[in-house]
């Protein structure tokens, strides 16, 4: 096949000095054997997306390795000396259980080091929200987590944290990307100061599992906690490195952990995604928790941001709770919790959401005369928020892809300080006769009956990418009046600012940062979002459609019919 001339360029580069001969070696083969993989390896560079950077590992600009990962570091390191003159600079370093997340870890640390930076490097794998910790805790400028999160085996990543503890956000994260674009490979400094690289251990680790089980415990009796029967998996991750000593320490003694998937593999060999989102990645947990009729099942994805919960319905089978749900659940309790302390003062207080997550978020905010702040995808928004209104105090929130964050000593999502929350809520439901499915059932009949559905399509490579774009341009050049019967009010285009009352024609600027994001709300309160993923090659579709009902026992017919409006939607919208 025929290669594009500014791929060939940056092959020939790749080819000589200053790329060892293994990198070399490597590029001549795609040229020779694998022309197609080649364009892919090359035909972009990585991009800084909502989770930081993630890409396939391998050779290329297109691919995650020693030299995409230093040139990025290499532009960090020059833009903290821009961004803090005449400081002493320490930066905080964690990884996960990834295929070369510790080869990868130490070259950035080298790097950092090389040029001048005091480094904090984690002996061995840590939960990314530990990273987030750690920054703040040692008082770093910046901390970086080599992490791909839930993607497949053959991926890694590089997600840059502030010293804020928060992820990079606008406008240093366009700043940094100008530094790093301005500098060439032969610029990397690879060669390491070992003094300035300080390896952390239990100590942190010790500090960690404190601060979890203070901010998120909430004087649950002894009796109930010893009383909760939980199924527990790491899915190979990093979670097993902190969640066993959370729940230990806050005072739960029947936690079941789930062995064949307790040893951290970047294989992942017991699933096919180490995803809590998706139902298959806990079957394993879901079959020990009957085996041994456990109370509730939580599965962590390899970073340990994410968590995925299972509990028992109201007829004891286990069900799995989607994100929506176990944000409201969480959500609901530290609201009502603060409440009942009287902690709460109107106007001083917010609790954080996304635009794609469930919009009954801000029906839970106003019954508590709490502000909701919602915004773009990825938890880096949220953290956000704890900075720019410190006259306000965070209380909790999430996102519907299974994250959540408790207060604001971590500054992204959590599941270790989750999980512990998610079992105090359940320990005491149990204790007074209730369950978490009960929990969330009281909720619906109070705030209406919410219902989300996701659908995620992938295409890979630069077809892919091509594909995705027009469909994104088709939505916005003919946009929808109506669907499934009921007419579009508003569309929201997060790209170009801009909403549109389609009834009037009247529109209004959107305040949030520009991001390639459409959603439409319909008369009767449904919510239809479009968004590209900006870590993974795949396009999202988020449904959110709503009723009341009066009791628990319209509940079953009322799910079947919201499914079936969504599945009318899906159809109307040729994405089956």
């Amino acid at each position: 096949m025929k290669i594009d001339k500014n791929i060939l360029e940056k092959v020939q580069l790749w080819m000589s000095e200053p790329f060892d001969k293994n990198t070399q070696n490597q590029v001549e083969e795609l040229l020779t054997n694998s022309p197609k993989e080649l364009e892919d390896c090359f035909y972009k560079n990585l991009e800084f997306g909502t989770g930081g950077m993630r890409g396939v590992m391998g050779v290329g600009t297109n691919r995650i390795n020693k030299y995409t990962l230093g040139k990025n570091t290499q532009g960090l390191s020059q833009y903290l000396k821009q961004c803090f003159p005449n400081e002493e600079l320490k930066v905080a370093i964690a990884y996960d259980c990834r295929h070369n997340s510790d080869t990868l870890a130490k070259v950035v640390a080298d790097v950092f080091s090389a040029n001048g930076i005091k480094v904090y490097l984690y002996e061995a794998l840590r939960p990314t929200p530990q990273l987030s910790f750690t920054v703040r805790h040692l008082g770093c400028q910046a901390g970086i987590v080599l992490t791909a999160s839930h993607n497949p085996p053959e991926y890694n990543g590089y997600k840059v944290y502030w010293q804020d503890g928060g992820q990079l956000v606008p406008p240093q994260d366009k700043e940094l990307i100008q530094v790093i674009d301005s500098l060439d490979y032969k610029d990397i400094l690879f060669t390491p100061n070992e003094d300035l690289i300080e390896i952390l251990g239990e100590e942190i680790d010790n500090k960690f599992a404190k601060s979890v089980v203070k901010n998120a415990s909430f004087n649950i009796p002894s009796a109930a906690k010893q009383n909760l029967k939980i199924v527990y998996t790491s899915l190979h991750g990093t979670s097993i490195k902190a969640i066993p000593q959370v729940l230990e320490l806050a005072g739960y003694t029947d936690v079941n952990i789930v062995k064949e998937q307790a040893e951290p593999n970047g294989d992942f060999p017991t699933v096919k995604s180490p995803n809590p989102e998706e139902p298959e990645a806990l079957k394993m947990a879901l079959e020990l928790a009957d085996e041994i009729q456990a109370d509730i099942v939580i599965g962590t994805d390899p970073d340990a941001d994410r968590l995925g919960v299972a509990v028992r319905d109201l007829n004891g089978k286990m069900v799995l709770l989607n994100g929506n749900q176990s944000m409201m659940i969480m959500t609901a309790f530290l609201l009502e919790q603060w409440h009942q302390q009287g902690k709460i003062e109107e106007g001083k207080h917010f609790i954080g959401s996304t635009i794609v997550s469930t919009p009954m978020m801000l029906v839970l905010a106003e019954a508590y005369k709490v502000e909701c702040k919602v915004g773009l995808t990825g938890f880096k928004w949220i953290a956000k928020f704890i900075k720019d209104f410190p006259n306000q105090q965070f209380i909790g929130g999430g996102e519907e892809s299974f994250g959540y964050m408790v207060g604001d000593t971590v500054r992204d999502k959590d599941a270790v300080a989750s999980t512990l929350l998610i079992c105090e809520i359940a320990a005491l439901a149990k204790a007074a006769g209730s369950s978490l499915y009960d929990e969330l059932l009281n909720l619906y009949l109070d705030y209406g009956y919410y219902k989300e559905h996701l659908i995620s399509i992938t295409k890979k490579g630069k077809d892919g990418a091509e594909e995705i774009a027009k469909m994104m341009s088709d939505l916005r050049e003919n946009p929808l009046k109506e669907i499934a019967g009921e007419r579009v009010v508003f569309v929201e285009d997060y790209q170009s600012s801009i909403a549109t009352n389609l009834f009037t024609n009247e529109t209004e600027t959107l305040h949030l940062p520009k991001s390639n994001v459409l959603i439409y709300y319909l008369e009767d309160g449904t919510k239809i979002c479009a968004r590209p993923s900006g870590t993974e090659p795949k396009i999202k579709f988020y449904f959110s459609v709503n009723t009341f009902v009066d009791t628990k026992n319209q509940i079953a017919g009322t799910e079947e019919y919201l499914q079936e409006k969504i599945n009318r939607i899906i159809t109307e919208m040729n994405l089956q």
